[in-house]
């Protein structure tokens, strides 16, 4: 856009959270520990590769590294060939249009902007109660560098992180129990596409306690130990482990940014609240983790995209319907839009159109028949109005559902859109079939 342009990154590598300690190292642990999990549990035998298996997690975890490390420098290329000025240190607002840098050696200088951007993400939210030591008791940071694969893990919270880096670790040869304070998983996603995938979680080994609230926890040399209460009242239990998993969700990180001197004043939640961008401070703009939205890395490089457009004077858009969430399990779990339960409480009438993986060819011939494609219509206009989707590789898919419904798409207009056999979209256009019902592969 021509503009002049400096980064502040307090890490000391670009990327945050989620190339350093987030998207990026959970799925190469995620990747390896289905791979290692389909050698060591007969997954391969079953299909004639028999394979003596021996799990090496110094190694996981230093490809899991090299990657991050790959990505992090491939990010500093960029802003090389871009010639944004990238400062090492911890950046603060000093009043209208000055930002002062505090870098590793103490050492300040300020800078003068017409425009600053706060993209600082979030941080993982603390229990009430519960001291994170990233030892025995660690959050999503701690989790992604244990030494050893534990025999018994509790994870605390039964949201995306929790579920995601639990399999990591079941898969390993853990024992992984759930608490959740609700009494169900996956809080916000299609009720019918939490409850299946919690069935599929229980066939791999998971252990679920819902509607379940921790009071406390305590931390020895060698285990952890939590006090759990129903949530509906009744004895409380003390849960033993030898690591415990705090991941409740994360916050907006906003400490120490000097908000307060150019009068911004985050909510209880910590979020600082904007409108198409631009704060309650002149010249000041906000994008990502720490303003409202979902906390994913792909809505925070749109609102990016957009802010620079508009501080360039131009249009910048981000359609908040129309942004996908996946969780990167096996199966993995994919959706866009609204779920039957938001469109039950806003009243609108809708047709559904579903269709199993057991009964798409390609994943039954590669053993991954566990889950579905689920369409929501609009029962007039037939519109697109929601698709959740537990099964192979549907992260990577969900994007032609995203496509159909930024252009305002019927779920004909995918039923009558050719799709390659044998693949797993197939399951995407018969679902769209099974919206008025002539579904023809099962």
């Amino acid at each position: 856009m021509g503009l002049k342009v400096a980064i502040i990154e307090g890490r000391g590598k670009l990327g945050g959270t989620c190339l350093n300690v987030g998207c990026m190292p959970s799925k190469a642990l995620l990747h390896a520990s289905e791979l290692y999990d389909a050698a060591a549990n007969g997954e391969l035998a079953a299909m004639g590769v028999e394979v003596t298996t021996k799990l090496n997690l110094p190694q996981m975890m230093k490809q899991k590294a090299d990657s991050v490390e790959a990505l992090t420098k491939g990010v500093e290329f960029l802003m090389k060939k871009n010639k944004v000025e990238y400062i090492k240190g911890w950046g603060r607002i000093a009043g209208p249009g000055k930002v002062v840098v505090k870098t590793e050696d103490g050492a300040e200088s300020t800078l003068e902007t017409k425009n600053i951007v706060i993209a600082t993400g979030s941080e993982p939210t603390p229990l009430p109660g519960v001291t994170v030591d990233n030892q025995r008791v660690v959050d999503s940071t701690g989790a992604l560098v244990l030494p050893e694969v534990p025999k018994s893990l509790i994870v605390v919270g039964a949201g995306v992180i929790g579920l995601e880096l639990g399999s990591v670790w079941r898969r390993l040869g853990a024992e992984v129990t759930v608490v959740e304070y609700l009494d169900r998983i996956l809080p916000g996603t299609d009720d019918e596409v939490a409850k299946a995938f919690q069935r599929i979680l229980v066939k791999q080994g998971f252990k679920f306690k819902l509607g379940a609230k921790v009071t406390g926890a305590m931390a020895t040399a060698k285990q952890a130990q939590l006090t759990v209460e129903p949530v509906a009242g009744g004895p409380a239990e003390t849960l033993q482990a030898d690591y415990v998993l705090v991941a409740i969700g994360r916050r907006p990180f906003t400490e120490g940014l000097g908000l307060e001197t150019v009068g911004i004043t985050p909510d209880k939640r910590g979020v600082i609240a904007n409108d198409h961008f631009k704060t309650s401070a002149p010249g000041v703009w906000v994008v990502g983790d720490v303003t409202s939205g979902p906390m994913l890395a792909h809505k925070a490089e749109d609102e990016g995209v957009a802010c620079i457009e508009l501080i360039a004077g131009k249009a910048g858009h981000v359609n908040y319907g129309i942004i996908p969430g996946v969780i990167y399990t096996k199966p993995e779990v994919a959706t866009v839009g609204q779920t039957e339960e938001q469109l039950k409480a806003a009243g609108v009438a809708y047709k559904i159109g579903k269709f199993p993986f057991a009964a798409n060819s390609r994943a039954k011939i590669n053993h991954e028949g566990d889950g579905f494609v689920k369409v929501l219509a609009d029962a007039k206009t037939d519109q697109i109005l929601g698709v959740h989707m537990i099964g192979p590789n549907v992260g990577d898919m969900i994007g032609e559902y995203c496509v159909a419904m930024e252009f305002g798409g019927a779920s004909e207009d995918v039923a009558r859109t050719c799709h390659p056999h044998p693949t797993r979209s197939e399951a995407l256009r018969q679902a769209a079939m099974g919206v008025e019902g002539w579904t023809m592969q099962a």
